[in-house]
């Protein structure tokens, strides 16, 4: 029987999963090289140490029953170690080592039968001049390893502007994508146990800014035949990976409804935050389910919502205009107890939650209520 669960990593999404297991009656510990880290906070334990520290994570296997993580960034010899040595541990290093690599990642896609935007391997001037010839302009070129929240890729509109993103990315691997002229960004976190039970959210219609998530939007404003063929493909990477947890798939739609695995995040997620207060069992509960062996939750969206994520402007650390924000009733304030408020870090998130579609006017008053909040300094004592 499970009692003690481990996780590799310290950050937000640890910090909602880990809260959910506490509800839920598990032992939580934490590692992290962040000292009161925000997963930390809210964990029984958190081991201070990096995540490619084996004596730390050998620590972490021994003290707890199953081992999962809350971001795919981390030192792939941590999961296989653990494997090694036996200590359970999920989603497995064969997921991680598909999802850290988005060539392994999209061929991987591409095998199961679902269709991605046309892509090639970069590594020299030579693959450049290839791609450009075979796949064109305009296109995305991504580091294949690392890179979030639009970090590490390039637009790139003409052969010397790839040159120019080769140079930049000093050596590192690339892939080289076609762009997506799309009518709109959705995702569908998905979950399956060991059993093989699967279940999907309904899909979210996302909006990016710069490259870091701003809003997402249940449910997407899409037609049905989209949502169910979005929900079909997560399904069919779920069995395919034979991935144990929670995890996100994310799709460009086109003009004429085509839908186009982007890429595939296997951990909950940030369009999967409305799930925490619009749905009866969260994303992060399904995660723990999943990885408990317990049955799975079958989701059902109690209200439509707006989720919208709180940056930090590198303008001081203390949130101002809550008050006016929660005078509102429809909104839920979450906050990930990080002290610092550096520019583009995501610090927190709201969800309004409403009856009936989503439409222009719902996400305007969401839009004005994000308006409401600013970071300053705290007062002088």
């Amino acid at each position: 029987m499970i009692q003690t669960i481990g996780v590799i990593g310290g950050g937000q999404l640890g910090r909602m999963f880990a809260l959910d297991a506490k509800r839920m009656g598990y032992y939580v510990i934490t590692l992290d090289p962040q000292e009161h880290s925000p997963c930390g906070q809210v964990s029984d334990v958190q081991i201070v140490a990096a995540y490619d520290n084996m004596a730390a994570i050998d620590d972490l296997g021994r003290r707890t029953d199953i081992v999962t993580y809350e971001f795919e960034n981390i030192a792939i010899e941590s999961v296989q170690r653990l494997e090694n040595d036996g200590y359970a541990v999920t989603p497995a290093s064969t997921v991680l080592r598909i999802t850290q690599d988005r060539l392994l990642e999209k061929t991987f896609v591409r095998d199961c039968g679902i269709p991605t935007a046309d892509f090639a391997a970069v590594g020299s001037q030579d693959d450049v001049t290839r791609a450009a010839r075979e796949i064109g302009f305009p296109a995305i070129l991504k580091t294949v390893r690392g890179g979030y929240d639009g970090k590490g890729q390039w637009r790139v509109e003409s052969l010397d502007d790839a040159m120019r993103a080769l140079g930049e990315a000093k050596g590192a691997r690339l892939i080289w994508e076609r762009f997506v002229p799309f009518a709109c960004e959705i995702s569908v976190v998905c979950t399956r146990n060991a059993a093989g039970q699967v279940v999907s959210y309904p899909p979210s219609e996302n909006e990016h800014d710069h490259g870091i998530l701003f809003m997402s939007m249940v449910p997407a404003r899409i037609g049905p035949d989209v949502a169910q063929r979005a929900t079909e493909y997560a399904e069919r990477i779920a069995r395919a990976l034979e991935i144990v947890g929670t995890f996100c798939v994310e799709f460009f739609v086109r003009g004429d409804g085509e839908v186009l695995v982007n890429e595939i995040a296997p951990r909950p997620h940030n369009s999967g935050h409305y799930t925490m207060d619009a749905t009866p069992c969260s994303q992060y509960e399904q995660h723990v389910r999943a990885i408990c062996g317990l049955p799975l939750s079958p989701p059902q969206l109690f209200r439509s919502a707006i989720m919208v994520n709180i940056l930090g402007e590198g303008t001081g650390n203390v949130l101002a205009g809550t008050e006016r924000l929660l005078a509102d009733p429809s909104i839920v304030l979450h906050m990930y107890g990080k002290k610092h408020a550096v520019n583009r870090r995501k610090m927190g998130h709201f969800t309004m939650l409403f009856e009936g579609p989503v439409t222009q006017a719902q996400i305007d008053r969401a839009k004005a209520a994000h308006a409401l909040l600013h970071w300053t300094e705290p007062a002088p004592a």
